[in-house]
């Protein structure tokens, strides 16, 4: 039996450049944080039962592989050559479809835990390969490779993305304090609301697909801002400056929204208004594609007052950390 812990992860800067649609032409850059809240698989290998069992919130029970109705856990156990008796279950820290990256950490986690099976651990890079080869390539999924990548390395990192895939993975060092002010102060809050990645996603890859898309132009511009401001985001971070990570947290906010729009909704729009103006919130965004999930909000202050009123509009504040480790695969000793 092998069991895997795998992040999940917050976008700092960057967001949507990972996308094949825009880095095949300009390149892509991320900087993310995967945090201490994690998706967990359990893989075992019966000693007789030939069917395929995957416990979950729909569990299923199944004669082969190829029957199996889940694509992620079917896309990985032909890849791997299971055709049959398996069994496996996850459990995860937070729901999926809310923007945390949940799909592809589970995906990394169940390729590592498959690995485990076979009495292999691969490095960071090939898992984050092959699990963007199995979504992207295999089953077709419109998203980019920042998930991935960062499920299987953890910690404060940059991807830099060439156009031909290629992805240079960075981690970022911060001084322990400064580090502990950021997460101090970059508040995450659930809003309740959760949605599919690909469907948000959808309007800026379309629009990025064809010189002749009537929006290729809008969204284009867009992510090349967005880039250039993940860089300034990174610099911010690491020369410790609070004050300019919060108004680029807003730039990115006010780009990101043009891209598609699914991406943001005239609830979270009036919140985000009010907390800006009323209560010191100097920038913010949704995590992730968009269309619900959780918000971050910078606040420099001490945010009780913050805290406080996100509470009243049923918005829990998620405390958090950095994950530091990535997936990793813990084997049960054989009996």
């Amino acid at each position: 039996m092998i069991t895997t812990r795998t992040p999940l992860r917050v976008t700092l800067g960057g967001g949507g450049t990972d996308l094949e649609s825009y880095y095949r032409h300009d390149g892509g850059f991320i900087f993310a944080m995967a945090l201490d809240k994690y998706i967990r698989v359990v893989a075992h290998r019966p000693a007789f039962d030939d069917r395929v069992v995957v416990y979950g919130p729909q569990p299923e029970v199944s004669h082969r592989a190829t029957e199996v109705q889940h694509e992620l856990v079917r896309a990985a156990l032909m890849a791997h050559g299971f055709d049959d008796r398996v069994e496996t279950a996850s459990l995860a820290d937070i729901a999926g479809g809310t923007g945390l990256g949940s799909s592809s950490s589970f995906l990394v986690g169940f390729l590592n835990a498959l690995h485990g099976l076979k009495g292999r651990k691969p490095s960071p890079q090939a898992l984050a390969e092959e699990a963007c080869d199995l979504e992207i390539r295999v089953l077709n999924k419109g998203i980019g490779k920042q998930d991935q990548y960062m499920a299987a390395f953890g910690g404060l990192t940059t991807l830099d993305i060439a156009p031909d895939g290629q992805v240079v993975v960075k981690r970022v060092d911060l001084d322990a304090a400064v580090e502990a002010e950021f997460i101090e102060h970059t508040h995450i809050y659930y809003t309740g609301l959760r949605r599919d990645a690909a469907v948000v996603l959808a309007d800026q890859h379309t629009a990025m697909l064809s010189e002749a898309a009537p929006r290729r132009e809008t969204v284009s511009d867009s992510l090349g801002f967005i880039k250039d401001l993940g860089y300034r985001i990174r610099d911010a971070w690491t020369a410790g400056d609070l004050d300019g990570w919060g108004r680029m947290l807003d730039e990115h906010w006010t780009q990101k929204k043009k891209l598609s729009g699914k991406i943001s909704w005239s609830a979270v729009d009036d919140l985000y208004d009010h907390v800006k103006r009323d209560m010191g919130v100097t920038g913010g965004k949704v995590i992730g594609a968009g269309g619900g999930g959780f918000l971050m909000l910078f606040q420099p202050g001490d945010g009780a007052e913050l805290e406080a009123y996100m509470a009243a509009q049923n918005m829990p504040r998620l405390r958090y950390g950095i994950d530091r480790t990535g997936s990793s695969q813990m084997a049960e000793a054989p009996r």
